[in-house]
C-alpha cells in the first residue's frame, strides 16, 4: 500500500514526468498536492495501471486534490538543454502553476535541479511508494498521451496514437526511412542497423 506523506509538517507535494525516453514529443510534468489523509486502492504508479484506469483516475485524482498542475517541455527544449534538466524544468512549471504554495516536494527519481528555497527529497520509483507522486504519474502521463494522440493526425505513418513517441520498432524504422519531423527530439539518434537508441549525453 502507497504512503500518504513522506512528512506532515509542511504541506507536501509530489512530482513526476512521462515521456523522458520518447523519440518525439514534449516531456510533461505534474505536481500534485494530496489532502494529509488521502488513500486510493487503485492509485500507483502510472506505469502499472492500464489506459481506462489512468483516465478514471485523472479525474479522481483532480476533483479530490487540494492543488495540482502539469506543464511541459517542447522537444526544441529537450534539445537544447538535454532530456533530464528538461524533464526537471516542466517540473518547475508544475510546480510553479500550484494554487498552493508547497513547503515541501517529494521527487520520483535519484536527481533534480533544486526548486528556489523549497526543501526536496528524491525517491526512486516514488511513484509505486507515495500517493502523491503516483497522483503526479497519472497526471503526467494522460495529459502526454492526450497531446501525443492530438498531433499523430499530423503524421500518422508514425503512429503516435499508439505508440506515444516511443521507440517502438514501427516509429524506429519510419524515423530511419522518413527522417524527423517538427516533433521529434533531434538529440536523440536512431542509428542502423541494429536499430539501437544512441542518447547523445550532453550532461
Amino acid at each position: 500500500m502507497l504512503l500518504a506523506r513522506y512528512q506532515y509538517d509542511l504541506v507536501e507535494a509530489g512530482c513526476d514526468e512521462a515521456g523522458r525516453g520518447c523519440l518525439a514529443g514534449p516531456v510533461f510534468a505534474a505536481a500534485v498536492i494530496l489532502p494529509p489523509d488521502f488513500e486510493h486502492p487503485l492509485l500507483n504508479d502510472s506505469k502499472q495501471l492500464s489506459e481506462d484506469a489512468r483516465y478514471i483516475l485523472r479525474d479522481e485524482i483532480q476533483q479530490t486534490a487540494l492543488a495540482w498542475a502539469v506543464a511541459s517541455c517542447c522537444n526544441k527544449e529537450i534539445d537544447s538543454i538535454n532530456i533530464l534538466n528538461a524533464s526537471f524544468l516542466a517540473m518547475h512549471r508544475a510546480i510553479e502553476q500550484l494554487s498552493v504554495t508547497p513547503g515541501f516536494l517529494i521527487i520520483d527519481g535519484n536527481r533534480f535541479n533544486k526548486y528556489g528555497t523549497t526543501p526536496h527529497f528524491c525517491i526512486v520509483e516514488g511513484d509505486a511508494k507515495y500517493y502523491s507522486i503516483a497522483a503526479a504519474s497519472v497526471l503526467a502521463k494522460t495529459y502526454r498521451d492526450d497531446y501525443m494522440k492530438l498531433i499523430a493526425a499530423e503524421h500518422p505513418e508514425y503512429d503516435w496514437h499508439s505508440n506515444k513517441g516511443y521507440p517502438t520498432i514501427k516509429h524506429r524504422n519510419m524515423v530511419l526511412q522518413n527522417g524527423h519531423t517538427p516533433y521529434h527530439r533531434l538529440s536523440f539518434k536512431v542509428t542502423e542497423p541494429q536499430l539501437k537508441l544512441k542518447f547523445e549525453d550532453t550532461l
